[in-house]
């Protein structure tokens, strides 16, 4: 098999003067840089109105092929932007590019959100469940079985003991969910949506007052448990706006609780496995995913609550 070019800022150069006609073409060509926080050389700032982004291999092709549709889909559904590709094509054989509108605002690591910002969330979330999950299945969207809250309790409980000895984390905290109360949160049958599964702080675009203007990244998306992108927005927002926002959208206590806990043993596990070496998020990011999992909400309660009647 043969490895793929590493894109350069010459490569990704030549690729936008050609597709954007800017600039003298004896010149240097519009200004480009690789955005830092991919952590790879394959998403690219293209001036200041547009996102290059160069699928790295074969698998990613697929997958950013299948995100173009995608979009179109998902678009008329959603109060926010999804970005819109100008052009696209193959950057090496076989290998695609996706040259898109970038969406204006900061992410959610620099800015909060806001209340509006919450309204937006669920207006978010709303709309997923809208999308007909056949028609996002004709596009190729996966469909996957939702995890296993208990599976995964068991192992935040081992993390938290390492957690526990580097003083990162105090495993106590963890007994609120037991093993009755993880069987009561499993997922319910028939409440498959398309999940975007990567709502994670820099795939939200977030304008300096706290209103929710877009969502990037769209290529891990699959139809599954709706309580997985709650999850995504208990680490990147907060447990509290999360839960808001899924309240707002109509969904009851227990997909709230179930992607809230989700999200909680998620970020033990993860960053166990960091201080072990394993798994590349950086420290920091992983700590701030902890701190915002771990918010203290009014719905924590895992026993006891009546069931959704839908």
């Amino acid at each position: 098999m043969t490895q793929a070019p590493t894109p350069t800022a010459d490569t990704v150069r030549r690729l936008v003067r050609a597709l954007l006609q800017e600039g003298d073409p004896g010149g240097s060509g519009p200004q480009v840089r690789p955005v830092a926080e991919e952590g790879a050389l394959s998403t690219w700032w293209v001036g200041t109105r547009h996102v290059l982004r160069l699928a790295p291999d074969r698998e990613a092709t697929v997958r950013r092929r299948r995100e173009l549709r995608l979009r179109d889909l998902v678009r008329p559904h959603l109060p926010v932007a999804v970005p819109t590709s100008v052009a696209h094509g193959e950057w090496s054989p076989g290998l695609t590019y996706t040259l898109d509108t970038r969406v204006p605002g900061g992410t959610a690591a620099e800015h909060d959100v806001s209340a509006v910002g919450e309204a937006d969330l669920a207006g978010l979330l709303g709309g997923l469940r809208e999308v007909p999950p056949r028609q996002a299945e004709a596009l190729g969207v996966p469909r996957t079985a939702p995890r296993s809250l208990e599976a995964l309790r068991r192992m935040a409980v081992a993390a938290s003991r390492r957690l526990a000895a580097a003083d990162e984390f105090d495993p106590v905290r963890l007994h609120q969910l037991t093993s009755p109360g993880a069987a009561q949160l499993a997922a319910q049958p028939a409440t498959a949506v398309l999940v975007h599964h990567r709502l994670r702080g820099e795939h939200l675009v977030v304008s300096a007052d706290g209103r929710v203007r877009g969502v990037l990244h769209w290529t891990d998306a699959v139809i599954g448990d709706p309580a997985e992108d709650i999850a995504g927005l208990a680490r990147a927002v907060g447990s509290g706006a999360a839960v808001r926002a899924a309240t707002l959208a109509g969904y009851g206590a227990r997909p709230c609780l179930r992607g809230l806990w989700l999200a909680r043993c998620d970020t033990v596990v993860r960053l166990a496995d960091n201080l072990d070496g394993r798994g590349t998020p950086p420290l920091p990011h992983l700590r701030t995913d902890l701190r915002h999992a771990w918010e203290a909400i009014l719905l924590e309660r895992v026993t006891e609550f009546r069931e959704d009647e839908e």
